[in-house]
């Protein structure tokens, strides 16, 4: 704009224009240098707001960043949640489960008592738990004369009422175990304790098969005194270990991991 102006004053003095189109010509300047002016104020003012516009794009994009973390985070720990959840409703199912067990093992068990409790209240057996195992225990001394495996008169009767009340419970199986003090025994037909264990848990089993128990639901079994019930070093210790258990053979397909355990077996 200055050239134009040093341009229109030369023009004048050279007689080249009047004064009143030198006039004209310098408002015109001065008209398109406000309008200049203007336009590079309006163009800073654009700079300054693009420049805001940008930080503050820049500040949304970091916002969008962060927003984004924190949604895929959410998203993990409701992944997780949902995970821990799912985890505690199986653990809770499985308690419930063998809570469940738990119970209708107890209920057997007080089913067994109330079974047997004319033959607990005489003294003629007792009905316990052991190693995890339901047991009608019958003292050998009121079935066996010493050294022998023939059940005597009492003995027999006790056996047959027992093995009727055992008939009576549906869908188990028993299996009777011999047990004996730790006093050797040497005969020709006992050399050891092992085999007047086994006679003995034979005898009450063809009994109880006689008496109405079906064969396959009672099996035998000899411990001879490898478990002892008490400590052999006094009469009442031996006494008590002289014994025949009725075990309630346990239903394995109720426990924990029986499924598994089967498709292992083949």
């Amino acid at each position: 704009m200055r050239s134009y102006t040093i341009v229109a004053a030369a023009a004048l003095m050279t007689g080249c224009v009047t004064q009143g189109t030198y006039d004209q010509l310098q408002a015109r300047h001065d008209a398109l240098a406000g309008s200049l002016a203007e336009r590079e104020g309006e163009n800073a003012d654009l700079r300054g707001r693009l420049a805001n516009e940008q930080k503050r794009g820049e500040e949304l994009e970091g916002e969008v960043r962060k927003k984004e973390a924190e949604l895929a985070a959410l998203v993990k720990d409701k992944s997780a949640l949902q995970s821990s959840v799912e985890e505690m409703q199986r653990a809770l199912a499985e308690l419930q489960k063998r809570k469940a067990e738990a119970d209708a093992r107890i209920a057997e068990f007080r089913a067994l008592l109330d079974k047997f409790k004319g033959l607990i209240d005489a003294g003629k057996l007792k009905v316990k738990i052991s190693d995890g195992r339901m047991i009608v225990s019958l003292a050998s001394d009121v079935l066996f004369a010493p050294g022998a495996a023939n059940l005597s008169k009492d003995g027999k009767a006790a056996v047959q009422e027992v093995a009727q009340l055992l008939a009576s419970i549906a869908d188990r199986k028993f299996q009777v175990e011999g047990h004996t003090d730790n006093v050797p025994i040497s005969t020709p037909i006992f050399p050891s304790n092992w085999e007047l264990g086994s006679a003995r848990a034979l005898t009450v089993v063809k009994t109880m098969i006689d008496a109405g128990l079906p064969a396959d639901r009672v099996s035998a079994a000899s411990y001879g005194d490898a478990r002892p019930a008490r400590p052999n070093d006094s009469a009442e210790g031996k006494a008590a270990n002289r014994r025949i258990e009725i075990v309630v053979v346990p239903d394995l397909s109720t426990l924990p991991g029986f499924d598994e355990l089967q498709k292992v077996g083949g």
